[in-house]
């Protein structure tokens, strides 16, 4: 996984909720990238719900918050519907952005690794850390970032 300072790759990709273009963000508003296994399994669903019960602290930040993933745009749109999240969930199907970010597969060819980075408004990476991160730990960097 690329490392805290190093400057975050861009990618344009589809999502529940349109096309996505890192680029439109990075510089005025800081981004959560939530890196996750599968849609609809146990620590998944865990981890995207409190996403989603937060959304009122993410949004007071003014924070971007993306879960990636390898599924199917049809996988994330069912999922994101059956527990009602209104952040985009975006498709990775070839595992371009993993790559980009350097995100391993667990056991090493499995399913991607699940990890939270955090973007800051210079696009440069100011939290990455692998598995399921609190909520407080991540709006907390989020503060930190937006002063």
């Amino acid at each position: 996984m690329l490392s805290k300072g190093t400057t975050a790759p861009l990618f344009r990709a589809a999502s529940t909720q349109g096309w996505v273009d890192l680029a439109e963000h990075v510089g005025t508003r800081p981004i959560v990238l939530i890196f996750y296994p599968m849609d609809d399994t146990p620590g998944c669903t865990k981890q995207l719900c409190a996403v989603r019960d937060a959304e009122p602290s993410y949004a007071g930040l003014n924070a971007l918050v993306l879960g990636v993933n390898p599924g199917s745009l049809e996988s994330h749109e069912k999922f994101a519907a059956k527990h009602g999240y209104d952040f985009p969930l975006v498709v990775d199907t070839n595992g371009e952005i993993r790559s980009q970010y350097e995100i391993g597969k667990t056991f090493g060819f499995l399913t991607q690794q699940r990890v939270v980075i955090v973007i800051d408004l210079e696009g440069k990476i100011a939290f990455a850390e692998k598995g399921l991160r609190p909520t407080e730990e991540i709006l907390e960097v989020l503060k930190q970032i937006t002063g």
